[in-house]
């Protein structure tokens, strides 16, 4: 029987939690034997409210966690922050103790402030993959849906739990027991770790021009250092009237004013998820000029980027 223990951060996604223990639970009840145990941690030692504030108590004492075979962080919103010098020693050393050890969601952030993921790879809830990237130049960000690299797995929050789970049950027990567990839960197929984390273009803007989502693609792979509109409309093999006629007519932007308003979605995201100074994100998202950054953010959001970082 292997024995998991989930490490709860306040703030923690209760779906990424449940959809890491549930698989685990299932397993027992089909197998009809304890194949899996699992308890929960907390760095206070007292219950850790989630995101949506129901509370858990832990189960397991900090010092008891050389009982676990895996040791797996549970985070969610808020976690940039969040840690000190003890919590981090002790994470290192707690990681030491366990055969494997991982995170679900954004729990993959504090593994690498941790200095526990250099050289690895690893993934994280999408909407931190690129301040990731720009802070840990060290750590291999797949932005898969999960991975898993020798003694360490990790994947990208929310449902994706349920399959990095069933991966590792259909490793250690057979894809038989793996595709009941899963048809308990009405999960009619394992997600492959490739599979897209973030729901695909087509479906978040509901357009469907080949053409259009091509020219949006080709601006989000260059926002740090962004592209003309004669240059995007070239990559995207179409001409820079029929562009800017798309985009009027599908997204109600020009294409410079929505090529804009991703750069700044991208600062936005890294102003919450990094500890980057202003300036430096400002260059990471195309801009050379930090007062010109700072006058186009609080167009767009209504404040100054300090006041997003306060």
């Amino acid at each position: 029987m292997q024995r998991f223990g989930f490490l709860l951060v306040p703030g923690f996604s209760m779906l990424s939690l449940a959809a890491a223990v549930e698989p685990l639970r299932m397993a027992n009840a089909q197998a009809k034997r304890d194949l899996y145990a699992w308890e929960f941690l907390s760095w206070s030692g007292e219950s850790v409210a989630a995101s949506n504030n129901m509370l858990t108590a832990p189960t397991l004492d900090l010092r008891q966690v050389k009982q676990l075979d895996v040791l797996i962080l549970v985070a969610g919103v808020d976690v940039a922050a969040y840690g000190d010098a003890g919590f981090f020693g002790w994470l290192r050393n707690a990681c030491r103790q366990v055969k494997v050890f991982g995170a679900t969601s954004t729990g993959s952030l504090l593994l690498a402030k941790a200095k526990l993921l250099r050289g690895r790879t690893c993934t994280i809830h999408w909407e931190y993959v690129d301040g990731f990237r720009e802070q840990f130049g060290d750590v291999h960000m797949s932005g898969e849906l999960y991975e898993f690299d020798n003694n360490l797995m990790t994947c990208s929050g929310g449902s994706a739990g349920m399959d990095m789970m069933l991966q590792r049950i259909a490793g250690e027990h057979g894809q038989k027991l793996a595709m009941l567990v899963a048809e308990q839960y009405m999960h009619p197929a394992i997600r492959p770790a490739h599979e897209d984390a973030r729901m695909g273009l087509q479906s978040r803007l509901n357009i469907s021009n080949s053409r259009l989502i091509k020219a949006v693609e080709v601006m989000q792979a260059q926002l740090e250092q962004p592209l003309t509109c004669a240059q995007v409309a070239d990559r995207s093999n179409i001409s820079v009237r029929q562009m800017e006629r798309l985009f009027k007519q599908y997204l109600q932007h020009t294409p410079s004013q929505f090529y804009l308003h991703l750069r700044l979605h991208k600062a936005q995201h890294l102003l919450h998820q990094s500890s980057f100074t202003i300036t430096q994100i400002a260059q990471a998202c195309g801009f050379n000029s930090v007062s010109y950054f700072a006058r186009c953010y609080r167009q767009q959001f209504g404040c100054v980027p300090s006041a997003t970082r306060k």
